[in-house]
């Protein structure tokens, strides 16, 4: 199982990889992530757009209400409300692309912690996309997310041995 964040869902989406990343892994999210989503939605622009079709594909995903909050000065709402569902369901992975929450969510649960890219590399391991695709998707993403010349694209491309 699979919990993802906001950030995580809408980047997937963005590149049009939801419905093959809801195919090939079991996904689940929390409330508060939803919320987060729909407050998303209300732009005009591509991580609107992206957050719709998320939304617009909730009945493929596992949404649960989480009691309780894990916060702090690096760990938002939605990321905490994802890392006590991860460990409420005994997930494999919590995805984020948010690099500073990262080390602090890695020490909350038990789940390994990655940026959303590590589904690329997934796919490409189970043969459902080929490395090339996968690389123009990563180049797609950092472009859509404005993750030129940032470490969080640097740490995508080492994925892939870039």
């Amino acid at each position: 199982m699979i919990v993802a964040d906001t950030a995580a869902l809408i980047s997937l989406a963005s590149v049009d990889l939801l419905d093959t990343l809801l195919t090939e892994f079991e996904v689940a999210t929390t409330e508060t992530v939803i919320d987060e989503l729909d407050a998303t939605s209300a732009y005009d622009d591509t991580h609107g757009h992206a957050a719709q079709t998320v939304l617009d594909n909730t009945a493929q995903i596992t949404v649960r209400h989480v009691d309780g909050t894990l916060a702090s000065s690096r760990i938002d709402e939605g990321e905490g409300s994802c890392a006590l569902l991860c460990n409420d369901l005994d997930a494999a992975f919590l995805i984020t692309d948010d690099l500073r929450a990262l080390p602090e969510l890695q020490t909350a649960v038990d789940a390994q912690v990655a940026i959303s890219p590590i589904v690329l590399k997934a796919l490409v391991t189970r043969q459902v996309l080929d490395r090339q695709t996968a690389l123009e998707k990563l180049d797609q993403l950092a472009e859509q997310r404005s993750w030129l010349g940032q470490p969080i694209y640097r740490r995508a491309q080492k994925l892939f041995g870039e």
